[in-house]
């Protein structure tokens, strides 16, 4: 049966890759259609992860929404060229631009604060915003209904962050690509430089070191 669901999952993700070759061929031929879709297919990711990346600072004075359609805009003037030479899968490189974008953000309205704070990572295709301990542990333990359990959570996300800071920036980044940005274990892959293989491991690696993390935290009474 396990056999049959992956197969089923593979013949599905070739489906999808062939519908968005199809588009984006047709949107960079013109067709504004093909690029609307493109665009509806992939917003909500793309806002996600610039969610997941954008410096709590900035929270409440820049709107995802707004960084989303501003790469839109650019990667329109783009979509010729990425079509005559797709480097990489089309969401992916959407990604990129996104993440280009925030970081113009963050060192428009933060200057030298956002540099000295080193909130980019060059792990993979250049620089691009960092996950950061604080965001991580923040979508982790989500919000209470109460004041007093949001009292609580509040001390456990701030020991969760510190937490959080003992793991290796790699395995933070595997963790926010499969986990909270939802990436397949082979867009996890590409973005990090590294096999399918050594990404699942190091995806697999990473979960268990999380739970060492969560379990004494997530197991007091609250």
């Amino acid at each position: 049966m396990m056999l049959g669901m992956g197969t089923t999952l593979l013949m599905a993700d070739a489906r999808d890759e062939s519908e968005t070759s199809h588009l984006v061929a047709q949107a960079a031929a013109g067709d504004e259609i093909a690029w609307a879709e493109l665009i509806a297919r992939h917003r909500d990711r793309l806002k996600r992860m610039l969610a997941l990346r954008m410096d709590r600072r900035l929270q409440g004075r820049i709107d995802p929404s707004d960084v989303v359609q501003e790469s839109c805009l650019v990667a329109a003037k783009l979509i010729a060229s990425y079509a005559a030479n797709p480097t990489m899968p089309f969401y992916l490189w959407l990604r990129w631009i996104a993440g280009q974008k925030l970081i113009d953000q963050h060192r428009r309205h933060l200057g030298a604060e956002v540099r000295r704070a080193g909130r980019e990572v060059s792990l993979y295709h250049g620089a691009f915003p960092e996950t950061t301990s604080e965001n991580l542990a923040a979508h982790l333990m989500g919000r209470s209904s109460t004041p007093s359990h949001e009292a609580i959570r509040l001390e456990q996300t701030s020991r969760l962050q510190e937490a959080l800071e003992s793991l290796e920036p790699i395995d933070r980044e595997i963790l926010s690509l499969r986990h909270f940005e939802q990436l397949s274990n082979g867009e996890a892959a590409a973005v990090l430089g590294l096999d399918k293989s050594a990404a699942s491991k190091r995806y697999a690696r990473a979960l268990m070191r999380l739970k060492r993390i969560l379990l004494p935290i997530l197991d007091e009474d609250i």
